[in-house]
């Protein structure tokens, strides 16, 4: 009986399941990794003899602990409810269920028990009787059944004759089951990636938390790693990429802030649904441009980005891999603002990190040269006193002025955050407030108050001190992170919308992120909120089409390629009508030293290669390193056929593309040496 000696009996083999809750509120139970159930077995077999003494294993890549004691499974980077957590040996299943569900555990120890006496008394049909109302009959070794017995008291309404008799299938160990069970993921840890989510609490089309989406997007970049990476695997000289995910939605629309109740209290009654989407989504674009609401949001990203850094040391002491962001819809651009404010401590020009307004009062601003050094200006101390500058001059001056100058973009955000403090620092000292010259319609932050509605205000002042950080963006104060990040990732990113709307017509080819050196402009062409920035950097009038990011299977989509055939052959059609023509008038006309060449025409061929060698002569800046950071995705099929239907799924599409884990990916190893 395939393998099976009669009337002896072998122990079931268990395997560790955890419940999670689906969209739909119901509990699923899934399976660990054969790795982690094999941990969670022997911790099991030691814990037994350690009495009361809570034991804890880390699971999935070390984002989870399980307390075998309490039966739960805790997560450590984010917050979520703990799961039961079942040792199973045995499940069932009904007609309409989609999967098996483990027994508890003390009704698993009762049917295990039942079924060693069955087997070695060879005695069958045994029925077995819970107090929850189900029957249990072993009719063989591989026949079992749960007939599930209502009480009368738990009716609804009266049930048919069908859901009464209808058995449930009963199993015995993993065999005969059909569920996938994961292999686990490798113990090495390459690459760390922070992925922080845009407006609203929902990620995907099918309303998920950024939590769930940034586990499919690490399972894809498990399974990329083994079909894309497969030889550099099993060499062991790479492991895996752990993406973590930043929720700052949470924070800005909790109790904390209050904003709900005061939004909710001037919101309309009329299509509540509506405006209640709305509220948790869209006013998060206007609550980033409020300078109250954006020092909360980029406060919240920046520690909430530095304590998951923290934790995964902790976790991974061994780790001496690179850190990159990535950020989706709002989210690029609030990384991008963070980044842009970042500031480069060396051994050389040590640059005074000043949290807050009140802190200036400490920098000593007496000596001009001591002070451009103490911001990592030194270098341009010869340029500015050979303008005959100073403190007080160099007040005077516009970003225009100093854009003049021939000062780059990231200097001159310094220059004007050195004259932010400077001009604090006076009005500390004199308790006065004027207007600062040379940029209309700004005011310190003391002049002519109006009388405020409270006694007590509930928010500080802040300036919108218009191009004062470089970029436009609101004056706020910007944290810093704990470490520098090798990539910066936008997907489906409104940057250079908003940096236009600030009223940066183009960004200087010379500037770069000051602590991140690489940077990727990801899109689908159907995205009604991803804009392109190479056209900002670029030289004008050069009119260049973004990167085509490759499928993930190597090669372009098949409508895509009919496409290009299309191209080539009304091309080709049009070049064959046009060399005929130009035959045609060589037989019929003198020859006259005035016309042109009839070899003219071959020329035309010739443009893609010219075309090309254009396009290696173009400077695209050092956002990316000289390189180009526009990228596109392709479209599927269905989506080309109307791309007005498809246009909110396009936004949304980033967390399930593959493509796009595999552009990650290559940046990523090929900076390690390690290549498709």
């Amino acid at each position: 009986m395939n393998g099976v000696i009669e009337g002896v009996y072998e122990p079931v083999q268990h395997h560790w399941f955890h419940c999670e809750q689906q969209v739909d509120c119901k509990d699923s139970w899934l399976p660990f990794s054969r790795e982690d159930s094999l941990r969670l077995e022997e911790a099991h077999k030691h814990g037994e003899t350690r009495g009361a003494e809570e034991v804890v294993v880390s699971t999935e890549g070390r984002r989870f602990d399980v307390r075998l004691k309490e039966r739960r499974r805790y997560a450590v980077y984010w917050e979520q409810p703990p799961s039961e957590v079942r040792r199973s040996s045995w499940f069932h299943k009904g007609d309409k269920d989609n999967s098996y569900t483990p027994y508890p555990e003390n009704t698993s120890l009762v049917l295990e028990e039942a079924y060693m006496i069955s087997v070695t008394l060879n005695d069958w049909k045994r029925k077995l009787e819970f107090h929850t109302g189900e029957t249990v009959v072993l009719h063989s070794r591989k026949f079992m059944t749960q007939q599930q017995t209502i009480p009368s008291k738990d009716w609804i309404s009266l049930p048919s004759a069908s859901e009464q008799s209808r058995p449930r299938t009963v199993k015995r160990g993993l065999e005969g089951i059909s569920i996938e069970i994961p292999e686990g993921e490798p113990y090495q840890v390459d690459h760390l990636v922070f992925m922080v989510h845009g407006i609203g609490p929902a990620c995907d089309i099918q309303l998920r938390g950024v939590v769930q989406c940034v586990n499919d997007f690490r399972g894809a970049s498990l399974s990329l790693l083994s079909s894309h990476f497969k030889q550099s695997q099993d060499g062991a000289h790479m492991g895996r990429v752990e993406y973590l995910p930043v929720n700052w939605h949470q924070v800005l629309h909790g109790d904390a802030t209050g904003v709900d109740e005061d939004i909710q209290r001037i919101t309309l009654p009329s299509i509540s649904r509506l405006r209640q989407f709305s509220n948790s989504t869209v006013l998060d674009l206007f609550f980033y441009n409020s300078p109250t609401y954006c020092q909360t949001i980029i406060d919240t990203v920046a520690s909430e980005i530095n304590r998951l850094h923290h934790i995964f040391l902790q976790r991974h002491p061994q780790f001496t891999g690179a850190v990159s962001l990535t950020g989706h819809s709002l989210g690029s651009l609030i990384l991008f603002d963070l980044l842009t404010n970042q500031e480069i401590h060396n051994t050389d020009e040590k640059i005074s990190s000043v949290s807050s307004p009140s802190e200036a009062t400490s920098i000593n601003f007496e000596s001009f040269e001591e002070t451009l050094r103490n911001f990592g200006l030194g270098e341009f101390f010869k340029m500015l006193t050979k303008e005959q500058m100073d403190l007080e001059s160099l007040a005077l001056c516009s970003e225009k002025d100093l854009k003049d100058l021939g000062i780059p973009l990231g200097p001159r955000k310094k220059i004007m955050c050195l004259l932010k403090r400077w001009r604090e620092k006076q009005e500390s000292m004199t308790g006065t407030s004027h207007p600062v010259p040379g940029v209309p319609g700004v005011y310190s932050q003391v002049q002519e108050q109006p009388t405020p509605l409270s006694d007590a205000p509930s928010t500080s002042p802040v300036d919108f001190k218009n191009f004062d950080i470089g970029i436009g963006q609101v004056s706020i104060v910007y944290p810093q992170l704990a470490f520098k990040p090798q990539a910066f990732f936008a997907l489906g990113s409104p940057i250079g919308m908003f940096l236009t709307v600030r009223g940066l017509k183009r960004i200087d080819p010379k500037y770069s992120l000051p602590t991140c050196k690489s940077f990727y402009n990801i899109y689908h062409p159907y995205d009604p909120v991803a804009f392109r920035i190479e056209p900002m950097v670029v030289s004008p009038g050069v009119d260049l089409p973004p990167m085509l990011i490759p499928h993930h299977k190597g090669r372009k989509r098949m409508h895509l390629e009919l496409k290009d055939s299309l191209t080539r052959v009304s091309s080709d059609l049009l070049l064959s009508i046009s060399t005929l023509r130009g035959v045609w008038q060589t037989l019929t006309t003198l020859p006259v030293n005035t016309l042109p060449p009839v070899a003219r025409v071959g020329t035309t061929a010739a443009l893609p290669p010219q075309e090309s060698e254009e396009i290696k002569n173009i400077s695209f800046g050092m956002l990316n390193g000289g390189r180009r950071f526009d990228y596109v995705l392709q479209e599927k099929p269905l989506e080309s056929f109307n791309e007005y239907l498809f246009a909110i799924q396009s936004h949304l599409c980033y967390w399930d593309s593959e493509d796009t884990v595999l552009l990650l990916l290559r940046e990523i190893y090929e900076g390690k040496g390690i290549l498709l």
